[in-house]
Formats: C-alpha cells, sequence, structure tokens
C-alpha cells in the first residue's frame, strides 16, 4: 500500500509573480537579470536590471521592481507596486525639444496600454540632463540623458494574482522606445530571450 499523496503547497501570490517573470519573453536587444531588491521598501520584492544592446553597445539601462505588502499601503491603493527606471542619451538636439518630458511619458503610457497591463495609481518623472564640456573636457561634444522612473499599482486579476508579465512587458517597451528602437509590426515577433 503507498502513503497518500501530499498536495505540494500552493505558492503565495508573489512568489507566482516573481516565477511569472522569470518565464517572461523580451526582445533580443534587451539583456535582462536578477538583481538585488531594495530591502526597507517592502516586506518582499523582487528587481530586475536590464540593459538595451544593439551592435555589442549598451544604448538604454534600466530597472523593474516588483514590491509586496499585504498590507495594502494606503498610498499603494493595492497590494502590490511597481517601480520602474529607465535611461538612455540622446542626439543633443532631441534633449531640446520642449516636449520631451510629455513624449516620455507617453511611451510609458502606450506600453502599459498596449500590453494589456492594468495599473492604477500611475506617477512618475522625465528627467533630461544636459552635460557639457569645459576647461580639460571642452573638446567632449554635448551629451543629453533622458530618464523616465515610475511607479504603479497593478490590477489584480479575479483570483489575486498579479498579470506581472504584462507590466514587465510593459517596461520593456519603454526601455526600448527610449533606446529609440521601432516597435515591432503587429503580429511579428522578435528572437526572444529569458532573464539570465
Amino acid at each position: 500500500m503507498s502513503a497518500p499523496r501530499v498536495p505540494a503547497p500552493r505558492l503565495s501570490s508573489f512568489d507566482r509573480a516573481v516565477a511569472e517573470m522569470h518565464d517572461v519573453r523580451l526582445r533580443a536587444e534587451i539583456s535582462v537579470s536578477e538583481v538585488p531588491a531594495p530591502a526597507r521598501i517592502a516586506p518582499r520584492a523582487a528587481a530586475l536590471a536590464g540593459d538595451v544592446v544593439v551592435h555589442d553597445e549598451e544604448v538604454a539601462t534600466g530597472r523593474f521592481i516588483l514590491l509586496h505588502d499585504p498590507a495594502a499601503p494606503a498610498e499603494w491603493g493595492g497590494t502590490f507596486r511597481v517601480v520602474t527606471y529607465v535611461r538612455a542619451d540622446l542626439e543633443p538636439e532631441f534633449g531640446e525639444d520642449p516636449l520631451l518630458g510629455q513624449v516620455g511619458w507617453a511611451w510609458l503610457e502606450e506600453g502599459l496600454s498596449q500590453a494589456g497591463a492594468r495599473a492604477v495609481g500611475t506617477g512618475g518623472t522625465v528627467t533630461r540632463v544636459l552635460s557639457e564640456g569645459y576647461g580639460e573636457l571642452a573638446e567632449r561634444p554635448a551629451s543629453v540623458d533622458v530618464e523616465v522612473r515610475a511607479s504603479w499599482t497593478p490590477v489584480l486579476a479575479d483570483d489575486g494574482d498579479v498579470a506581472v508579465g504584462a507590466h514587465l512587458q510593459a517596461w520593456a517597451a519603454l526601455l526600448c522606445a527610449v533606446a529609440g528602437l521601432p516597435p515591432l509590426p503587429e503580429g511579428v515577433s522578435a528572437l526572444a530571450q529569458r532573464m539570465r
């Protein structure tokens, strides 16, 4: 007579979300790895670092952080919160565009919409940094960096899970937009890679 099978314990919603993060496939230009998450912001957190690499050159970088607090902090409006950051160098003439901030924020909103990532409480900043060389560095050409920092609360599915894959896809779309990569045509899939 064999022993009765004991069902495996069901993973927590956070553990299921992290497992889903590991299964998401992103465009081949995006290299993603797990990095230490901030320890004091929430009881549980997971973080990814991502770089867009084109022709062996890094053209954009960013972070995707998933926070979880079962107490549902009032400022979050839920038990999960996504915190993101992306940065890329731009041509100096783009840095002078007065609409750069609006365009950068539109990239985020489009990414969320196109990925089907339902979110509330979305907020953040778009920052441009102009660097000009002087003295010994006067010959160095001016450069402009753009940074988009944002956070939002994912709307949970009926089963209480967060569709973190869609939110990670939205972040990846923002990262590619900031890097200047054109969106993939509808129906075309990039040769993708998983997290390292």
